[in-house]
Protein backbone atom coordinates (compact mmCIF):
# COMPACT_ATOMS: atom_id res chain seq x y z
CA UNK A 1 0.00 0.00 0.00
CA UNK A 2 1.33 3.51 -1.07
CA UNK A 3 1.47 5.99 1.49
CA UNK A 4 1.28 9.96 1.08
CA UNK A 5 4.79 12.02 1.40
CA UNK A 6 3.01 13.51 4.39
CA UNK A 7 2.26 10.15 6.20
CA UNK A 8 5.86 9.00 5.85
CA UNK A 9 7.33 11.89 7.51
CA UNK A 10 4.40 11.70 10.28
CA UNK A 11 6.08 8.07 11.08
CA UNK A 12 9.54 9.61 10.45
CA UNK A 13 9.09 12.13 13.25
CA UNK A 14 7.41 9.22 15.08
CA UNK A 15 10.23 6.78 15.14
CA UNK A 16 12.86 9.43 15.63
CA UNK A 17 11.17 10.19 19.00
CA UNK A 18 10.95 5.96 19.61
CA UNK A 19 7.40 5.60 20.14
CA UNK A 20 6.08 2.15 20.25
CA UNK A 21 5.10 0.38 17.16
CA UNK A 22 1.62 0.04 19.04
CA UNK A 23 1.45 3.90 19.31
CA UNK A 24 2.88 4.38 16.48
CA UNK A 25 -0.38 2.54 14.19
CA UNK A 26 -2.64 4.17 16.66
CA UNK A 27 -1.73 7.46 15.83
CA UNK A 28 -1.64 6.60 12.24
CA UNK A 29 -4.86 5.63 12.01
CA UNK A 30 -6.44 8.80 13.68
CA UNK A 31 -4.51 10.63 11.43
CA UNK A 32 -5.89 8.82 8.38
CA UNK A 33 -9.16 8.90 9.74
CA UNK A 34 -8.88 12.59 10.46
CA UNK A 35 -7.63 13.28 6.95
CA UNK A 36 -10.53 11.09 5.77
CA UNK A 37 -13.03 13.39 7.62
CA UNK A 38 -11.66 16.16 6.28
CA UNK A 39 -12.56 15.08 2.42
CA UNK A 40 -8.89 14.22 2.21
CA UNK A 41 -8.01 17.95 2.44
CA UNK A 42 -3.96 17.88 3.21
CA UNK A 43 -3.05 18.55 7.50
CA UNK A 44 -1.29 21.96 6.26
CA UNK A 45 -4.62 23.40 5.05
CA UNK A 46 -6.66 23.07 8.12
CA UNK A 47 -6.47 23.93 11.43
CA UNK A 48 -8.90 24.44 14.69
CA UNK A 49 -11.97 24.53 13.09
CA UNK A 50 -11.58 20.90 11.37
CA UNK A 51 -10.62 19.61 14.35
CA UNK A 52 -13.58 20.59 16.37
CA UNK A 53 -15.67 19.22 13.99
CA UNK A 54 -13.70 16.08 14.01
CA UNK A 55 -13.49 15.77 17.94
CA UNK A 56 -17.66 16.44 17.89
CA UNK A 57 -18.02 14.05 15.35
CA UNK A 58 -16.29 11.33 17.29
CA UNK A 59 -18.07 12.46 20.20
CA UNK A 60 -21.57 12.19 19.07
CA UNK A 61 -21.60 9.60 15.92
CA UNK A 62 -18.55 7.51 17.13
CA UNK A 63 -19.85 7.25 20.78
CA UNK A 64 -15.98 8.00 21.50
CA UNK A 65 -15.52 8.92 25.02
CA UNK A 66 -16.63 12.29 25.90
CA UNK A 67 -13.51 12.91 27.79
CA UNK A 68 -12.01 13.32 24.07
CA UNK A 69 -13.50 16.25 23.82
CA UNK A 70 -10.85 17.50 26.65
CA UNK A 71 -8.08 17.17 24.25
CA UNK A 72 -9.16 19.85 22.01
CA UNK A 73 -6.52 22.23 24.05
CA UNK A 74 -3.66 19.53 23.19
CA UNK A 75 -4.46 18.51 19.65
CA UNK A 76 -4.57 22.26 18.26
CA UNK A 77 -0.72 22.61 19.53
CA UNK A 78 0.21 19.21 18.39
CA UNK A 79 -1.11 19.38 14.93
CA UNK A 80 0.47 22.80 14.12
CA UNK A 81 3.89 21.86 15.88
CA UNK A 82 3.84 18.29 13.79
CA UNK A 83 2.75 20.42 10.50
CA UNK A 84 5.70 22.95 11.20
CA UNK A 85 8.23 20.66 11.98
CA UNK A 86 7.71 17.88 8.97
CA UNK A 87 7.44 21.11 6.39
CA UNK A 88 10.51 23.35 7.37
Amino acid sequence: MATSPFMQKVRMELRTHQYSLRTEKNYMYWIRLFIRFNDLKHPTDMGNHEIERFLNHLAVNRQVNASTQNYRNVYRPSLAIMTLKLFK
